[in-house]
């Protein structure tokens, strides 16, 4: 019971962020994050591009055509048939060591920070990809998480990790920043209309104060590890790994 436990927490987030997602706010954020990937994606090639984590975002305008495979890991079940997707803990992946081209990370670290990042370095291959989409603390989101954090709804219940902590991290794992975007100026208000009369601040953000961002997205590239991996206390069904990596069916991954 203890094992499920904490699979059934994450679980539960990934359906609030699911459902924070499709609310006005939400669903303009995720437009903008959507373009962003396009833009951030189009310079990673490879088999095998894993999202860890909550929630399943994907837009059909998102090209992945550069990538084989896009994998979900993740603690729920996704909205829509996929052909390759894990339930799974996102800082416990069945995934094999240094197999894996490109990880994306939507939003996982406002929740599950450490094990997350260690895991991602784990199955990345040398030279491979990560990106991650993160909420700003030092910005007029951030500010609002503090006066609704104690609500303990997503995303305000979640940490915001600022880009220099997340970087800072990464250097310590031994990745290298590529690139970094700025995306959502506009305040975190809930009403469609109010939130398209702020439009102008993205541009006037995008220009004179990116930092103040909303979300940030970078993308990073893995270099040696100056890190000694943690080995995972727990061991994988016989068969589950085949081949450079794990290429799940819905059927399994609804285990």
């Amino acid at each position: 019971m203890e094992k499920t436990e904490p699979l059934q927490l994450e679980s539960a987030v990934d359906n609030d962020l699911k459902q924070w997602f499709s609310t006005p706010l939400g669903s303009m954020l995720l437009d903008q994050e959507s373009e962003a990937l396009k833009s951030a994606l189009s310079g990673v090639f490879g088999h095998y591009l894993v999202q860890v984590g909550f929630p399943d975002l994907e837009k059909e305008s998102i090209a992945y055509d550069s990538l084989k495979f896009h994998v979900l890991a993740a603690p729920g079940t996704p909205d829509r048939e996929r052909s390759r997707w894990i339930r799974t803990d996102p800082s416990r992946l069945p995934i094999a060591t240094d197999s894996i081209d490109a990880v994306l990370i939507q939003h996982t670290l406002d929740f599950y920070p450490h094990q997350v990042l260690r895991e991602a370095d784990r199955i990345l291959i040398p030279e491979g990809r990560l990106i991650i989409l993160g909420f700003n603390p030092w910005s007029l989101w951030g500010l609002w998480r503090i006066f609704r954090r104690r609500s303990g709804r997503v995303p305000w219940c979640g940490r915001f990790l600022s880009l220099g902590r997340v970087t800072d991290w990464l250097s310590l794992l031994g990745f290298d920043v590529e690139t970094t975007d700025s995306l959502m100026f506009r305040p975190p208000l809930r009403h469609k209309g109010l939130m398209n009369r702020f439009a102008i601040m993205e541009r006037l953000g995008a220009r004179w104060w990116p930092i103040m961002s909303g979300v940030y997205l970078l993308v990073a590239v893995k270099r040696v590890s100056t890190l000694t991996p943690l080995k995972p206390g727990w061991k994988l069904p016989t068969g589950i790994l085949g081949g450079r990596a794990i290429e799940p069916t819905t059927r399994n991954g609804r285990g």
